[in-house]
Parts: C-alpha cells; structure tokens; sequence
C-alpha cells in the first residue's frame, strides 16, 4: 500500500525489534508461534487488523490436500511433490487442531466432501479416488450423490471441517505472545548492516530478520512479487439463519470452484462464481462485491438448494494470492536476504498455511531449505490455467 508524507512525514520512532511479521492474517500468526518456538521474539505489524484480508473471508474449509484433484496433481508435479504436499497439508491441520483445542476455536469436523457436478468430473472424481488409495490415503468414495441435490458422486475426507477463521489466527496471535501492531501501512523496506530497516506508518523498525506474510498484496511490498503472486478476487454470500440445517458437511464442486457449509448459527453459505468471470476477477485487489459473480452465486442458492428460503444476509469477497503453478512460495529476497516470506496460497490457506510458515520461518532463522514449496523452483515448470 501506499502511505503519503501527511500520514507518514520520516519522524516516525525508531522501534528495534528481533523478528517482524508484516501481516496478521492465519499465516503471520501461525508464524509468530515457530519464531517463539525457535527462541525468538516476534512482532507483527499489520495494515489492518488481525484476519481483516482474506483470512477472515473465506469459507472457514479446513480440508486436506492440494489444489488440484489428486491424480491431477500426480499428473503435474509427479508423486512425490504431491505426497510432500498433502502431508504439509496434514501438518497444518495438526498445528490448528492444537490451536483449535487450546483456545475453543469453533470448529465442526463435518468432514468434506468433493462433488461433480457431471459424469466427467464423476469420472475424474474416480480417478482422483484410485489415486488416493495407491498413495496410501483414506479418502470414502460415493458413487451416488450423498447430499440429494443433483451431483454425480463425491470424494469424502471425514478428518476434514468448517472453522471459525478469525478466531483461529486470534488463537494463533495470543498463543505465540507476540507483540501487535494493528493500522499500520507498510511502505519502504531495506536491507541495511546488520539488520533491516522497514517503514511503516507509525514506526520505523529496525529487525534482525523480517517475515513477509502478505500473500495476495505481496507485489505491493517488493517488485520482487510482481508475476509471482497475482492478486485474483473471491466472492461469498450467506442467508440469514435456516430453521434447519441443510447440509452437514463442507462442499465444493465444479473443481473447487464452487463452495457451501453451513456456519455456526445456521446460516447457509455459498462462494465461487469466479471461474465465468475470471478477467475481471484477476489481478485486482479491489475487494468489492461484483453483481455478474453474485448473480451466478443467487443463481445456484435457486438451483442446488431450492428448500432455503430465507433471503441473502451477507455479501463478502476477499483478495487471494495466486502462483504460476499452483504452489504457496517460500524463500527470501535476493536483494535482502534476512527478509523471508511464506505467500502465494492459491485459495487454501487453511489447508497449507501453517505448515508452510512453519517451513518459512526455519528457512529464515536457521537456512532449511522449505522443499518443493522453496522458490528457488522453475516456478514456470507448472504454469496451470487459473491464470489464464
């Protein structure tokens, strides 16, 4: 973001702090633990306030697994990317289910399920099933639609669940002490001798090591991120409150890009409509409502769930940050080298955010190379069509 000399006039005190977090979303917080766990002390600064980005406007899908159907994935990044990928998946939801117990997080393990909406996607849904067993996974498979409402079959991981998101990074935050610093823009950050000087609003900090947590406004922050990570809008809506539930589970269809729960006080909540709309849904991150994505939001509430009858509540969309080839990135600047980062969660944040913070924060403070989410990788090598 920008920040102008009437906001910001260069007199700002100096601040020295161990290690900065810039950003307070589900994947700074969970950083901030790993920094307390390695012996450091941890400050993060944030534009907003804690899970006001797209941490707080996603669904709350706590599932397992990657971006892609699995054999899909397979396909793409070979068998053993995938199988790092979806155990770093599986430890993220190992560290929220600490989080999630020791803060009384709301949270319902209701499973998901991952439905077609035809018979080919019924067949990739198969496919991806046969996968999943050859790797040594659990998932159920329904032949038949298990909801009642026009699919073709599903995939269920019953280990999967809906979350409270904002509760969770506030878990996240009071559990890893560290200290908070909320409205307060970046706008300049440089390497100097023996620490790093980064600018913002209220403060001039001067770190021994800085974390960007920034995802989607990356590009903002370091030119570094411009064509890394693109910007790409999602949109939500929510009914006001149901007599009755009607489903029990987390869906998502049509290749993930269509997704409904239920929340905790019986609303009905449905998001996607992005891929009919993807020029104008990419590379912006203007996070206002769009009437083209709501009208094919409004369009399936009629079609898939034509028993609710209660009006449309809530209307929300949220800012993701995307990569080339699908996969969160983690390294640190060329030009900057005690700057590291851990962005770039394509959509699924919950799924891989805090195992990859956990590897950012290794990699900055001690050197372990993060894997295959490192971005020392071709990051062409995998280019797939959601940039498109």
């Amino acid at each position: 973001m920008t920040v102008s000399i009437w906001q910001a006039d260069g007199t700002q005190p100096v601040r020295e702090v161990d290690v900065l977090i810039v950003g307070a979303g589900i994947v700074g917080t969970a950083a901030a633990l790993f920094v307390k766990q390695g012996g450091r002390e941890a400050v993060i600064t944030e534009m907003r306030d804690v899970a006001q980005g797209a941490s707080g406007r996603n669904a709350g899908f706590m599932i397992t697994g990657l971006d892609a159907y699995y054999h899909h994935a397979v396909a793409r990044y070979g068998h053993d990317v995938t199988r790092e990928i979806y155990q770093l998946s599986q430890r993220t939801h190992q560290i929220w289910h600490g989080l999630i117990k020791a803060h009384n997080v709301r949270f319902n393990r209701i499973g998901s399920m991952l439905l077609a909406e035809s018979e080919s996607e019924a067949d990739d849904l198969r496919a991806a099933y046969a996968a999943m067993i050859a790797d040594g996974l659990s998932p159920v498979f329904h032949d038949r639609d298990p909801l009642g409402r026009g699919y073709f079959g599903a995939i269920e991981q019953p280990q999967d669940g809906a979350v409270q998101p904002v509760e969770l990074a506030h878990a996240a935050l009071k559990e890893s002490g560290a200290g908070f610093i909320d409205n307060n823009e970046l706008y300049g950050i440089e390497q100097a001798a023996g620490h790093v000087i980064v600018r913002t609003r209220k403060f001039t900090f001067h770190a021994q090591k800085v974390l960007l947590c920034t995802n989607a406004y990356s590009p903002y922050v370091h030119p570094y991120f411009v064509g890394k990570v693109i910007p790409n809008r999602a949109q939500v809506l929510a009914t006001a409150p149901l007599d009755e539930p009607v489903l029990n589970t987390c869906g998502y269809s049509d290749y993930g890009y269509m997704y409904y729960r239920m929340d905790f006080d019986g609303r009905l909540i449905i998001g996607g409509g992005r891929k009919q709309n993807k020029p104008a849904e990419r590379d912006t991150t203007d996070d206002r409502i769009t009437t083209p994505v709501q009208a094919i939001l409004d369009a399936y509430l009629r079609e898939r769930f034509p028993d609710v009858t209660a009006p449309v509540e809530r209307r929300w969309a949220g800012i993701m940050g995307f990569t080339a080839d699908g996969l969160p990135l983690v390294g640190t600047l060329p030009d900057m080298p005690s700057v590291g980062f851990a962005v770039g969660f394509n959509g699924h944040g919950l799924a891989m955010g805090a195992g990859t913070a956990e590897l950012a924060v290794a990699h900055l403070l001690t050197g372990a190379h993060p894997g295959s989410i490192s971005a020392d990788r071709d990051l062409e090598r995998w280019a797939i069509a959601y940039l498109e």
